[in-house]
């Protein structure tokens, strides 16, 4: 019988999963992207965004475990806060991004 136990349990771990794999995914971005980048977008430095960012994917490794809760929070936010914020203007630099932020009712 699938009971709701086992429903909430493959819910929350394939929720885990791809939180990790967003992790894994801002971690990746952070070692590929040039130093100078983050300098120029004003962004502090690789370095520092290499160790937010593996930090947060250590986080969701440990997390994979059931356990850490609220610090797997963290490194989702972590993460997040990379993949919103500074991707963009690194790719921007890097003259990859589009350089025209353009909400539905202009610029922004």
């Amino acid at each position: 019988m699938f009971g709701l136990g086992a429903a909430q349990y493959y819910v929350t771990l394939a929720l885990t999963i791809a939180a990790l794999a967003l992790e894994v995914f801002a971690l990746v971005h952070a070692l590929k992207t040039r130093p100078d980048a983050f300098v120029a977008a004003g962004k502090r430095t690789k370095n520092f965004w290499l160790a937010v960012t593996g930090v947060a994917t250590l986080l969701g490794f440990i997390s994979l475990g059931g356990g850490l809760g609220f610090l797997a929070i963290i490194g989702i936010v972590a993460a997040g806060v990379y993949l919103a914020d500074v991707r963009p203007a690194v790719e921007t630099v890097q003259g990859r991004g589009t350089g025209s932020h353009q909400g539905p009712y202009g610029p922004w």
